[in-house]
């Protein structure tokens, strides 16, 4: 059995990290303004339309939720 020394090994064999992405600002605002339209619209429609309100919530916490669980899925794939 043969040990080898790490020194020994070739540059080629040693992988440098890479650095992290970076998001475009672009997108990080697309995605407040998004967001923030979305918002407005669900509570323009519980403001105007008294009824709505139930089922608005219940989406919005399985939208919640799925964000939740998914978000860190898919961030964690990227690396």
């Amino acid at each position: 059995m043969s040990t080898t020394d790490p020194q020994q090994q070739s540059p080629l064999q040693q992988v440098a990290p890479r650095p992290a992405p970076r998001t475009d600002p672009l997108v990080l605002l697309l995605l407040v303004l998004v967001v923030a339209l979305t918002l407005g619209a669900a509570a323009y429609l519980c403001l105007a339309h008294p009824p709505l309100t139930a089922p608005i919530a219940a989406v919005a916490a399985v939208a919640t939720a799925l964000a939740g669980a998914l978000g860190p899925l898919l961030s964690g794939r990227r690396r």
